[in-house]
């Protein structure tokens, strides 16, 4: 099994930043072979992509209305990942999900990754 915690959320003011954290732990985890990915969910909204990155970091995928605000970066060595998140706007607040899967292809699917965290809160005020 692979747990995956997520911290870093809060409440920021539009225009600010954060950066998100995603710790991966578990028996049958290892970094080197393993797709992250973020997603977000807003009240009353399906989940939605929000970037991806492949297990050696060399690729990554973007949503449309994160790119160019958000950075998506992983350190294997502390089986992490990261969201860098600046010049944020309001319509960005929404539970922030880590997703991981065993694969060296990365997807925006959220139905292709095997694991989720349990979230973190990003709340971007006015």
């Amino acid at each position: 099994q692979v747990q995956l915690v997520e911290s870093g959320g809060g409440l920021v003011q539009a225009g600010g930043s954060l950066r998100l954290s995603c710790a991966a732990s578990g028996r049958t985890f290892s970094a080197y072979s393993t797709a992250m990915g973020w997603f977000r969910q807003a009240p009353g909204k399906e989940r939605e992509f929000v970037a991806a990155i492949s297990w050696n970091g060399v690729s990554t995928y973007y949503a449309d209305s994160v790119k160019g605000r958000f950075t998506i970066s992983r350190d294997n060595a502390k089986n992490t990942v990261y969201l860098q998140m600046n010049s944020l706007k309001p319509e960005d607040t929404a539970v922030y999900y880590c997703a991981a899967k065993g694969s060296i292809f990365l997807s925006r699917l959220s139905n292709w990754y095997d694991y989720w965290g349990q979230g973190t809160q990003v709340t971007v005020s006015p």
